[in-house]
C-alpha cells in the first residue's frame, strides 16, 4: 500500500491569489506534490487553521512541513519590528508548531522540514532565528538579487541521517531564504552548513526520522537525484511504519 504523506499548505492570505469570486486561498507549489508522487507516495494537503491534529496523524504515514512566509518573531523572542520581515500567518504558525509536538509524541511518523519548516522545527524545540540573516554575514549567498533563488554549495556532515539519505557530503542547493537558525534547539544536531557557516540541515538527536533542510529540494528534485532522495527516503520510511 502506498504511504500517505501530509504536506502543510500556504496560509489563506500568504499568496496573492485573491479574485472577484474568492478572497482566500490555501495553496502549495506543485513541485512538492510532484516530488512525493515520484517517490511513490500519496500527497495530502493540510491547510492552516486545523486544530484537531490527532486524526490527521492517524491517516498520514509521513509529514512534510513546507516552505513559506516568516514565522512570527514573538514565537522565538525576536524583533517583530525588523524592517525585512515578511507578512505573518499565525494560523499557519499554530498548526505547524502543534504538528511538531504531536510528531514527537508519536515517534513513529517520519517527517521532513523544508526551509520555513526547518525554522518551525527549531522554534518548536526552543531554538531561535536570525530575523534577517544578511545582517550577520559579509555577503548574502542565500537568495538572489531579486529576492528569490540562488544556488550555492552545502557541506553535509558524515554519518548523519542527511548524509545517509542523500548519498553525498557535497551538494548544490536552491535557496531563497532570508532567515536562518540563530540558536540551535538542544534536541537538534547540525547535519549540514553553507560555506559561510549558516546552518543548512538539522536532525533530531533521538527521534527516529526527523530531518530539516534550509534549502528547497523540490526545485531541482526532478533532475537532481540527491534532492529527490530526501522525498524517496521519507516515503520509504513512511511505508515501513
Amino acid at each position: 500500500m502506498k504511504a500517505i504523506i501530509a504536506l502543510t499548505s500556504y496560509g489563506r492570505y500568504e499568496k496573492g491569489l485573491s479574485n472577484a469570486w474568492y478572497k482566500e486561498h490555501f495553496s502549495l507549489p506543485a513541485l512538492y506534490v510532484d516530488a512525493v508522487r515520484r517517490a511513490g507516495g500519496i500527497p495530502l494537503l493540510i491547510p492552516p487553521g486545523e486544530k484537531d491534529i490527532a486524526p490527521i496523524l492517524s491517516v498520514a504515514d509521513g509529514v512534510i512541513i513546507t516552505g513559506g512566509a516568516d514565522v512570527h518573531p514573538s514565537l522565538y523572542g525576536g524583533n517583530s519590528e525588523h524592517p525585512q520581515l515578511t507578512t505573518f500567518d499565525t494560523e499557519r504558525d499554530t498548526l505547524e508548531l502543534a504538528l511538531v509536538h504531536h510528531l514527537l509524541d508519536a515517534q513513529n511518523i517520519p517527517s521532513l522540514y523544508i526551509c520555513r519548516g526547518m525554522q518551525i522545527l527549531n522554534i518548536a524545540l526552543g531554538g531561535t532565528l536570525h530575523e534577517h540573516v544578511a545582517d550577520t554575514i559579509p555577503k548574502d549567498i542565500h537568495r538572489g538579487d531579486d529576492g528569490v533563488w540562488r544556488v550555492h554549495g552545502v557541506s553535509i556532515q558524515p554519518k548523519t541521517l542527511a548524509a545517509s539519505v542523500m548519498g553525498s557530503e557535497e551538494i548544490s542547493t536552491y535557496s531563497g531564504h532570508h532567515q536562518a537558525i540563530k540558536e540551535l534547539a538542544s534536541d537538534l544536531q547540525i547535519s549540514a552548513t553553507a560555506p559561510d557557516g549558516v546552518i543548512e540541515a538539522v536532525e533530531h538527536k533521538s527521534a527516529p526520522w526527523m530531518l530539516g533542510v534550509q534549502w528547497h529540494p523540490e526545485i531541482t528534485a526532478e533532475n537532481d537525484v540527491t534532492q529527490q532522495r530526501l522525498f524517496d527516503a521519507l516515503v520509504q520510511q513512511a511505508a515501513k511504519e
